[in-house]
């Protein structure tokens, strides 16, 4: 299907395949490993290991072929470099990070059932804080994939070889915002992900919220959603400014809730994606649904604009 290769009889070394795990095999929730112990927040943990371990076994082969364990299932792919993103996204997913997140933030989470158990599809949220890349995550059971700003990938200092390694090694992707050959490269990169039939998590207004309101929307968002002919899930993180607004090294330990509303479907746009009025119309409808779900002030106007023409604080005095 699709141009991929069919699993061989063995593998590289006289190996037997690699199993194919169905659907039907997998835990209720898709996404999850099968079988396995429930805990941590109702997550599977009894598995994990075994799962893998499968997916490492599965990671080689000298003809180019890659069986990869996503998330319960194994799936072939031709590209390489997979097996070990996903792999270390999975164990901090249900083994180390998101048991914490859990823990410490106990996330109330409305309309999860908006989220599409398989198939291509976009989750545009508000972004009020760091913390939101983690948060939204650990609540899907899964996996999604999200343009990261570049400036996460090339931090100085051991802090930024940190975080870039982080980001790198879950597969998120590095998105320049500077300059319009940017925008399109993004929407590119997205529409890779879509078409692999994966979760793309988008923040439409394009840059943190400095002050917790919502801000205009990038037209980016709609370019994927009609080229890609993909439903939308509106979502509001609601707290999170409150925990880690910009500029906060640690995050307060506080309750916060997640929302996902009803898809949107823009299939009515077909055809329609480099018209300009077309866009904005989509745009402005999906960050219309995210503000009736976060109750946000609604700022007509892009939050790097505004952010920009602020008066720069000046810097501290050294003591």
């Amino acid at each position: 299907m699709g141009g991929r290769p069919e699993h061989p009889p063995t593998r590289p070394g006289g190996k037997p395949p690699c199993r194919q795990v169905t659907r039907k095999d997998a835990d209720p929730a898709h996404g999850r490993p099968p079988g396995g112990v429930r805990g941590g927040g109702g997550r599977v943990v009894g598995d994990l290991a075994e799962g893998l371990r499968q997916g490492e076994e599965c990671a080689g082969g000298a003809d180019g072929f890659r069986d990869r364990w996503c998330g319960g299932y194994c799936a072939s792919s031709g590209g390489d470099g997979e097996a070990g993103p996903r792999l270390f996204y999975y164990i901090l997913k249900y083994a180390v990070l998101g048991p914490l997140l859990r823990l410490l933030f106990r996330p109330r989470i409305e309309g999860l059932e908006h989220i599409p158990e398989e198939g291509a599809a976009i989750v545009a949220g508000n972004h009020l804080s760091f913390s939101d890349h983690f948060l939204m995550p650990v609540v899907l059971s899964r996996r999604i994939t999200f343009l990261a700003k570049q400036e996460y990938f090339t931090g100085p200092g051991i802090k930024g070889r940190l975080t870039a390694a982080f980001f790198r090694s879950i597969g998120q992707i590095p998105v320049d915002r500077s300059g319009r050959e940017a925008g399109r490269a993004a929407v590119r990169e997205g529409l890779g992900v879509l078409g692999r039939g994966e979760l793309l998590g988008i923040y439409p207004e394009g840059t943190r919220s400095h002050d917790g309101r919502l801000y205009k929307g990038k037209v980016g968002v709609a370019v994927m959603a009609v080229q890609g002919r993909v439903p939308v899930v509106p979502c509001a993180m609601v707290g999170t400014f409150e925990i880690q607004p910009p500029g906060q090294r640690m995050p307060k330990i506080r309750r916060v809730t997640i929302r996902f509303g009803k898809p949107l479907d823009f299939s009515r746009y077909a055809g329609l994606e480099n018209e300009k009025v077309a866009l904005r119309a989509v745009t402005d409808e999906i960050m219309y649904a995210v503000l009736g779900l976060s109750g946000q002030e609604y700022v007509d106007a892009y939050a790097a604009d505004v952010k920009a023409a602020q008066p720069k604080k000046a810097p501290r005095k050294p003591r």
